[in-house]
């Protein structure tokens, strides 16, 4: 597959598949990075498709710089290149994985893209860090006391993060999209899908037996199967 090294919104990016007129925007997850593209590509590009895929701060490429994976610092990295891609093809769409999936909803909600695929998205970002706050036993009036705790499970809590997606609530999604789920999500319920999915008109796939992260053969199976069949749809 054709593969180029690229600058859209000041961020390097990589540009996979022959050139077409349509472009996805790949947002990945937090641990992934831009090379996790290839297997959407694969499915994208044969629908004559290019898939643009970013590094989120602290991620891939960017694994070194001092910028964090926050959201007053990574929406705004999204919008530009959103911004940019939409300078060099005509149509642009999103493939977010994940809490690239938050922060591209963060990032776009204005100016939405023309169609979204979310794959495990976190969609209500205030909901998973009060339940966080569960896991680790930790009140409201700590977090502000404190400011920030370390947890157990690998996480920093964070009331200025908190404040922050309290302050910034996704007011609307217009773009047409589609999301693949798993039954065994542990960080996003079934309920919040299922209520993101009836306010914006999107189309939820369940592959009940999976998890949050898809990586098994059977799962990545299953990720590649419902990615042909919205491709169909999008003709």
């Amino acid at each position: 597959m054709k593969r180029m090294e690229t600058t859209l919104g000041g961020i390097p990016a990589l540009v996979l598949g022959e050139d077409a007129p349509r472009a996805f925007l790949f947002v990945h997850g937090k641990q992934g990075s831009r090379e996790d593209a290839q297997p959407f590509a694969e499915a994208v590009c044969a629908k004559g498709w290019q898939v643009l895929a970013i590094d989120l701060p602290e991620h891939g490429s960017r694994r070194e710089e001092p910028t964090p994976l926050v959201p007053w610092t990574a929406a705004p990295e999204i919008a530009r290149v959103m911004a940019d891609a939409r300078g060099r093809w005509a149509h642009v769409g999103l493939i977010a994985v994940s809490i690239g999936a938050y922060m591209s909803l963060r990032a776009l909600w204005q100016t939405p893209p023309d169609c979204a695929l979310f794959v495990s998205p976190i969609l209500d970002m205030d909901r998973l860090i009060t339940t966080m706050m569960g896991w680790a036993g930790v009140s409201q009036e700590e977090l502000e006391r404190r400011g920030e705790i370390p947890t157990a499970f690998g996480e920093t809590l964070s009331a200025a993060y908190q404040r922050d997606v309290r302050s910034h609530p996704v007011e609307r999604w217009d773009a047409p999209t589609a999301i693949l789920y798993a039954g065994g999500d542990h960080l996003t319920p079934r309920g919040v899908v299922d209520a993101f999915a009836a306010a914006h008109g999107a189309r939820a796939t369940v592959m009940e037996e999976g998890e949050h992260w898809f990586h098994t053969p059977e799962q990545m199976a299953v990720l590649r199967t419902w990615l042909d069949a919205e491709m169909e749809r999008l003709g």
